[in-house]
């Protein structure tokens, strides 16, 4: 539909404002993305021009500009600089800073296409500690990305990470243009957490789950749930369990594994509860460093010094910490008996076991292993 409306080199040798158009990057559901020289500054830059029936909305417009001014106040080394935004001629668009070693999506495909295999761990873990590098700032801010995914990653020629289109998702969320144009939703349903799927408000966790996706993505070559259509990938982030990564790479680390489970919680509290710590667990499980923390990425400690291999009559004897409120319980109990949430819920099936449990007593899954 974008290429009935615009054709491929309708700006190509214009201008927009101070950019001159010299050739087109990219092109997506949402927007195109141009290689550009600004006049006055003499400088390269990457133009991402959105479709014409954003510009002919505007509240839509002021939005816009109103949300570029406050990404253009973002500085971070793996966040793209916004150096304008404006409309002209009909054509909205952005001016942002020009990365020119493709996207995290150009890597993955050909990694996958040309050898057959997906992300090495090892190459991972820079990229995605500098992703959560930059959400954590970005965060810090109170900017919520709302559609992390590998073509918003672009990567510098030393193989650097950088986030780009902050901002855009939240002004698209205000607008009802995106119910009745394909290709532009708010979020991508691929990478959109349960959250973003009902429609509710969102935070910092969304962008979490939705880096956690993108994780399993890079190290298995397949996003977590597939789906030719809206309603049965929001269908799957509500309630299906995801496949164990490890089962479609059998190179993956039970302990980077857990990583990404624990970001792909159903419920945002189970989830990392800042890009940070997610980053910090994925720095352990790679180094093979033991976790301070359990699956879920809160410590499950006992208050009494546990040993892993006290005998089960041992940990009967133990008091368990809830990971929500740190209320000392009994090892037979399933539920705080302060706050009343579940103490020690497996990942894989749901189930409540006793918060002594090694093993869920439902499906056998592993729950709240020391990695040695």
């Amino acid at each position: 539909m974008v290429n009935s409306i615009m054709q491929p080199d309708d700006l190509i040798g214009t201008m927009l404002g101070n950019f001159r158009i010299l050739a087109k990057l990219g092109e997506g559901g949402m927007a195109r993305v141009y290689k550009a020289r600004q006049e006055n500054l003499d400088r390269e830059v990457a133009v991402k021009v959105l479709p014409p029936w954003f510009a002919a909305d505007p509240n839509f417009v002021e939005r816009f500009k109103q949300e570029a001014r406050l990404v253009g106040g973002l500085s971070h080394p793996n966040i793209v600089t916004v150096h304008d935004a404006s409309e002209q001629h009909g054509h909205l668009y952005i001016v942002m800073q020009l990365v020119d070693g493709g996207t995290l999506k150009h890597r993955l495909e050909h990694l996958l296409q040309k050898e057959g295999k997906a992300l090495d761990i090892i190459e991972a873990l820079p990229i995605f500690t500098q992703l959560a590098s930059a959400l954590t700032y970005a965060h810090k801010q109170g900017i919520i990305h709302r559609d992390i995914k590998p073509v918003n990653v672009l990567l510098d020629r030393s193989g650097r990470a950088i986030l780009s289109d902050f901002g855009i998702a939240k002004v698209m969320a205000s607008t009802n243009l995106d119910l009745t144009r394909p290709g532009a939703g708010v979020g991508t349903p691929e990478y959109m957490s349960p959250e973003q799927c009902q429609g509710g408000a969102v935070d910092q966790r969304a962008d979490i789950y939705a880096l956690g996706v993108m994780l399993f993505e890079a190290l298995t070559g397949r996003t977590p749930f597939r789906g030719n259509n809206y309603a049965i990938l929001a269908h799957n982030h509500l309630y299906e369990v995801p496949p164990r990564p490890s089962s479609i790479n059998r190179a993956i680390p039970l302990a980077v594994e857990r990583v990404i489970f624990t970001a792909l919680m159903k419920h945002p509290q189970q989830r990392y509860q800042s890009a940070e710590e997610m980053a910090e667990s994925l720095n352990r499980a790679v180094n093979a460093q033991p976790p301070k923390k359990n699956y879920f990425g809160l410590s499950p400690a006992p208050l009494i010094g546990q040993n892993p291999t006290t005998t089960s009559d041992d940990r009967q004897g133990q008091l368990y910490a809830c990971r929500y409120c740190q209320h000392p319980n009994k090892a037979s109990m399933r539920f705080c008996t302060r706050c009343g949430k579940p103490l020690s819920q497996c990942p894989n099936c749901s189930n409540k076991n006793p918060v002594n449990n090694r093993f869920c007593t439902a499906c056998g899954w592993v729950l709240n292993v020391y990695v040695q």
